[in-house]
């Protein structure tokens, strides 16, 4: 169950991260500014849609943390390990024996596109 207090602490400490009020909030997730005052006064409940604004929007919310607490915030992104990426051209195999030497590309209007190493 959604813990509306901690909730709209969670709310508050993203605006006051991002360095947003609750209108420049609003307008950033897309939502009318009366619904971030009514979430924030706690006359409402946050709908999922709400939810998932927020966490589409500001890729820095993690949403186990924006609903339950868990985690951190912001939260941590793993870093990921930067590989080159094979071309058509090049050959990821030992075998060196077969290479592409040019690709060609017929369109269903007669024409076509040839692509050369």
């Amino acid at each position: 169950m959604l813990n509306s207090l901690e909730f709209t602490t969670r709310i508050k400490k993203i605006m006051d991260y991002h360095q947003l009020s609750a209108s420049l909030f609003a307008d950033k997730i897309g939502v009318q500014r009366s619904s971030i005052s009514h979430i924030l006064s706690g006359r409402n409940k946050p709908s999922l849609d709400f939810i998932l604004k927020i966490t589409t929007e500001f890729n820095d919310v993690d949403i186990d943390w924006l609903l339950k607490g868990e985690g951190s915030f912001p939260k941590k992104t793993a870093k990921k390990e930067v590989t080159s990426t094979p071309t058509l051209f090049s050959n990821p195999s030992t075998n060196d024996e077969k290479k592409i030497q040019r690709i060609v590309v017929f369109y269903s209007d007669g024409t076509f596109d040839e692509y050369r190493k």
